[in-house]
């Protein structure tokens, strides 16, 4: 393996290039940015990933090259890709476009928002890979470096505040404070005050000057969470902040400009508490701006191993035992609804580690409820549901045919190239191989 490393502290970056000048160009740019450069050509170069804070592909329709970066993504999901190749394209993970010809500023700005994501990775980590997960992550990545309004929306307990977290440790915003508020657990009364502050003596009990969110915010993010639950006399105070960038303290006629980005969250169909009259449209549109929607646990069951594992660990605390679910008990698991979500899951794994410090937790270690659950459909069940109605032939046949087809058309997509075709499919290249001599589908270039 070629490969040249850096000895200093500086944050690392790995080079996958299959041209050596490349390569070269690109690891000088990267020290004038103070980064350390680390070049790698061959596949070996993934075990050399745990301390790198970004990877930068650029393929040239290079097999080894492609491998390694494969590699990589699935020892490492977490690890951002900048890619130069506009056929890079890697699943489960960040993947940011690089321009050509290559801009010091945007090869700068994308950096350092990799070493952002690894911060807020290892902070507020938005655990698992299902298709609504990852399909969360992509909007954050993208929404994280405006300073646009966003509403983040889901049912009570699915992480809503997880993602306001994430948007502003991905931004540049990420060294100034990030603020929440729960806009619903606050007297209508008293919000104002929490908000915007007030001058000592502005009312009954105000005996000393307060500073608000808007004020302790300031540069930051300021997260109204329940912003459903918000009087309507506050929205408009509230809506007029939002346009004019300015508030005064409760009891002041002194006017403060404030530069603080807005995360708001709510539980409630805000669309269906317009029409009722209860939420104001011009604020709801002022806020809706980039809508991110928190899925339910149970449209992503697939995730529940990896959730349960991650509060497993959380909840052990000092506790050298090691716990955890059987896979049985897992499948009863993911038969219920959760209808209190992730919080709901986390609550069930406190209890249940400690009623049971260690070992194996089984079946009957499960509340009734849910022992009796019955099975919830969800996106993915009914996938195969229909899949199954679909044809009465040899399920093995069938399998076989479709596999088949999406090869072809895999490889005609990518022009023989097995590596290219291999990406599309989301597969190893060399399994892609086998898979064409198995069904017989003639050579192809390996490049």
């Amino acid at each position: 393996m070629d490969m040249a490393t850096g000895n200093d502290s500086r944050a690392k970056v790995l080079v996958l290039d299959a041209n050596v000048q490349h390569a070269a160009e690109l690891s000088h740019r990267l020290k004038f940015l103070d980064y350390d450069p680390v070049i790698a050509q061959s596949p070996g170069a993934a075990g050399a990933s745990g301390e790198i804070a970004a990877v930068i592909v650029d393929d040239h329709g290079d097999a080894d090259v492609l491998e390694a970066a494969s590699r990589i993504r699935e020892q490492h999901p977490g690890l951002p890709f900048l890619c130069l190749s506009d056929d890079a394209s890697f699943d489960k993970g960040p993947n940011w476009a690089l321009d050509l010809p290559l801009k010091r500023s945007q090869l700068k700005h994308l950096l350092g928002r990799a070493e952002r994501y690894q911060g807020a990775e290892r902070r507020h980590r938005i655990t698992g890979t299902s298709h609504p997960i990852r399909a969360v992550r992509r909007l954050i990545e993208q929404v994280a470096d405006f300073d646009t309004n966003v509403l983040v929306t889901g049912q009570s307990g699915t992480g809503k505040e997880l993602v306001a977290r994430t948007v502003h440790d991905l931004s540049a915003r990420a060294d100034k404070p990030f603020v929440p508020i729960n806009c619903g657990a606050i007297p209508a009364d008293l919000l104002e005050s929490e908000l915007f502050g007030h001058e000592k003596g502005a009312f009954t009990g105000a005996i000393s000057a307060r500073t608000g969110r808007f004020e302790l915010a300031e540069g930051g993010t300021l997260f109204l969470d329940e912003i459903g639950d918000m009087s309507v006399d506050m929205q408009v105070k509230l809506l007029r902040v939002l346009q004019e960038r300015t508030f005064e303290r409760v009891g002041s006629g002194k006017l403060q400009r404030c530069n603080v980005r807005i995360i708001a969250a709510t539980h409630k169909d805000l669309p269906q508490a317009v029409r009722d009259g209860e939420f104001r449209e011009d604020l709801f549109y002022r806020l809706n701006v980039f809508p991110i929607e928190m899925p339910p646990l149970y449209q992503r069951v697939s995730d529940l191993p990896q959730l349960l594992e991650e509060l497993l660990i959380a909840h052990r605390g000092e506790q050298h035992g090691e716990l955890r679910v059987s896979a049985t008990a897992a499948d009863v698991l993911a038969n219920y609804s959760w209808p209190g979500n992730i919080r709901e899951l986390s609550n069930l794994v406190e209890r249940l580690a400690i009623i049971k410090p260690e070992g194996i937790i089984e079946v009957e270690d499960l509340p009734a409820k849910y022992r009796d659950a019955q099975p919830v459909p969800n996106a993915e069940s009914n996938m195969v549901s229909e899949a199954m109605q679909l044809t009465n032939a040899n399920l093995k046949e069938s399998l076989q045919s479709v596999e088949c087809g999406l090869i072809q058309q895999a490889m005609q997509a990518s022009n023989g190239v097995v590596a290219k075709a291999a990406r599309l499919l989301n597969m190893r290249r060399t399994t892609l191989v086998e898979r064409i001599a198995k069904y017989e589908l003639g050579p192809a270039n390996t490049i």
